[in-house]
């Protein structure tokens, strides 16, 4: 009876009598007993076939090393399964592997191993593998001859390819194709068209790949067309293609335009929706990219959303398309919305998603300013870079971004372009250079600047000035210098001014001008914990711990109360918190786990705690426990950049080093 079972049945009829814990259990169960009990190797090349035919390439793959000698087409299959489905580099395995157990190639395992040669630029393997061919006398054979013209052409060496389809003794509409598309790839246009025009005079009919293969160019765009004209049967793709090109070009009307004969032509009038969802398109990123641009550009802007929320897979182009023809249309506050959208979903910006605000001044000096104080001051820069109209908020919000991060050199290179550019300096431009000289320990250029805004340019200082003149002296350690600066101001200081000279008091531990200032401040009326925090911290590092027990008593008396240290972290969109001593983050275990292997490879590189910095009266051990994770160990053990921010600017940490050089 078991001997009248068709294949097919013998190969599931155990599978309904036990139930294995998954499918890759009964897949290895089947495989097995028919190698043990029937050694079927025709059941095993049908299951082979089966799982190719469905993308599993792995599973075809696992049933195939089961069988003792696969014919050469199943070798053929298993290669094409890996040259289309990646990983490519298993396709040429599987290649040398068929040659090392003395299977010959055919003209159809050519075509698929050369696949994956262009996939993965490996034009060295292809060369070896066209010398297989030419021994097995198989490179005139249109196949073989095709796919090595299209290997040579997509792996950049155009006189191979050229050569190649010289020689080609019948060139079909594939071939044509495969050198259109390569001199195309590589930007060579006028080859290009050439090349088409003389596909036409041999008697071949352009088709849709042709017209994908021309696009490219904006150059050729009404060639493009007149070919686009040709071709009989249109698929989605190449109308897609042609309208994308008139849109990437700007040509709107005729985008519009040839958009209606599409509609006209495929669904007799019906809306692009429901086309979109009936042939399926609608899951093809680049399609639907080409219609929210179309859309946007001319001011569509619910239909361009529209598209955009039922894409399947969106990327960088589908949010640049729309925040470019919203900014374009005068939706400005949507272009924010949108882009703060991206940013949600994990796709970074890229260059093509700034020029989409350029057109607006105010948006770029909005962004500017947004990513300088992320982090991100690369992106500031791209955004300033392509923006087609400066102000001086945008040179002034640049120079402060710079400043903040500690790149003063930066800074100041822009400062002199926009003296160069002919824009009237103003009191913030000034702030900006100030507090670049500030957080770069500049003194000499920061006196010289404050006096000329005064002299030269008309500007009067006004209290941000001085903060910034008071912040420069001090932390350079002029404490007097700044002390007796303070004294002469033509208005009375405030708060923050004071604020300014007691926080480097404390860095330069000068306990009595601390205590001077300390004095000011409380007659003022102190803004917050700050400057209380700032005079414990003074005697705390000189061990006076009664005496910053006593100012933490006043703090807790007058009713001020200090918020615990906390940091925050993006990652993915999401935001993670963490306050001082709290654990409930979900992870805490995990995190602390990591810091303490952290800290082991640390102290094996010579870490101590600097227990200086560590501002409460307890014992040396808590006291490392509290600075037990310095960033710059953590640089070179991790081989990691690492950015963090303070209560003023940032710091940017790699190889054990901090763009501030120390002057915090």
């Amino acid at each position: 009876m078991r001997r009248c079972l068709k294949p097919k049945e013998a190969l599931f009829r155990n599978s309904k009598n036990q139930r294995p814990s998954s499918h890759s259990q009964i897949q290895r169960n089947t495989i097995n007993q028919h190698i043990s009990n029937d050694n079927n190797t025709h059941i095993l090349d049908n299951l082979t076939r089966f799982h190719v035919a469905r993308n599993q390439v792995e599973h075809a793959r696992h049933v195939f090393e089961k069988i003792p000698k696969p014919s050469v087409v199943l070798w053929n299959m298993m290669i094409r399964a890996y040259a289309w489905n990646d990983p490519f580099l298993q396709s040429i395995h599987l290649y040398h592997r068929m040659l090392q157990l003395g299977v010959t190639p055919t003209n159809f395992t050519f075509p698929f191993v050369l696949k994956a040669c262009s996939a993965l630029q490996a034009i060295q393997v292809g060369r070896q593998i066209h010398g297989h061919a030419l021994t097995l006398g198989l490179q005139t054979d249109v196949y073989v001859s095709t796919a090595l013209l299209d290997m040579y052409a997509k792996c950049g060496d155009l006189f191979e390819a050229q050569t190649m389809f010289d020689i080609m003794t019948h060139r079909d509409l594939v071939a044509w194709n495969a050198i259109i598309a390569g001199f195309s790839l590589h930007v060579l246009h006028n080859q290009t068209i050439h090349l088409v025009v003389q596909m036409q005079q041999a008697g071949i009919t352009p088709n849709s790949s042709t017209v994908v293969s021309v696009l490219p160019t904006c150059h050729h765009l009404s060639y493009a067309r007149k070919i686009f004209d040709t071709v009989n049967q249109k698929n989605e793709i190449c109308w897609s293609a042609m309208i994308g090109g008139y849109v990437i070009c700007d040509s709107m009307r005729d985008a519009l335009a040839l958009y209606d004969d599409m509609l006209t032509d495929l669904n007799k009038g019906k809306n692009l929706h429901c086309y979109m969802i009936k042939s399926g398109i609608s899951s093809d990123t680049t399609v639907g990219n080409s219609l929210i641009s179309m859309y946007a550009k001319c001011g569509i802007i619910d239909d361009s959303l529209g598209f955009l929320d039922e894409m399947i897979t969106k990327d960088i182009v589908s949010y640049s398309a729309i925040i470019s023809g919203c900014v374009q249309n005068g939706y400005a506050e949507k272009a924010i919305l949108i882009f703060r959208q991206m940013q949600l979903s994990g796709t970074d910006p890229d260059s093509a998603t700034m020029i989409g605000f350029t057109a607006n001044t105010s948006i770029c000096n909005a962004i500017i300013d947004m990513y300088a104080k992320c982090g991100k001051i690369h992106i500031s820069r791209q955004v300033f870079d392509r923006m087609k109209k400066r102000d001086i908020v945008s040179w002034n919000t640049m120079i402060i971004g710079y400043a903040i991060h500690g790149l003063y050199i930066e800074a100041f290179s822009l400062f002199h372009e926009l003296q160069e550019s002919g824009l009237k300096l103003d009191d913030v431009t000034l702030v900006a250079v100030l507090s670049a000289c500030s957080h770069s320990g500049l003194v000499v250029e920061g006196k010289y600047w404050f006096n000329t805004m005064s002299q030269d340019l008309n500007i009067l200082p006004r209290m941000a000035h001085y903060i910034c003149m008071v912040d420069l002296l001090a932390r350079a350690g002029n404490l007097e210098e700044a002390y007796s600066f303070i004294q002469n101001m033509p208005f009375q200081p405030d708060v923050r001014v004071w604020n300014a000279l007691l926080a480097a008091c404390r860095t330069h531990k000068n306990i009595e001008m601390g205590e001077q200032v300390s004095k000011k401040i409380q007659m003022l009326g102190p803004e917050g914990t700050g400057n209380f925090v700032l005079m414990s911290n003074i005697y705390s590092s000189v061990g006076r711990w009664d005496d910053a027990a006593q100012i933490r008593s006043i703090q807790r008396h007058q009713g001020y109360k200090k918020s615990p240290g906390c940091s925050w972290i993006e990652i993915s969109g999401a935001i993670h918190g963490f306050i001082g001593g709290d654990r409930s983050h979900p992870q805490s275990v995990s995190i602390n786990n990591k810091l303490q292997e952290l800290l082991v490879q640390m102290k094996k590189l010579g870490y101590h705690a600097d227990s200086g910095f560590v501002l409460h009266d307890v014992e040396e051990e808590e006291k490392e426990q509290i600075l037990l994770y310095h960033i710059k160990f953590m640089t070179l053990i991790t081989k990691r950049e690492i950015t963090v921010r303070d209560a003023s600017r940032f710091h940017h940490f790699e190889n054990e080093i901090c763009n501030c050089q120390d002057y915090w």
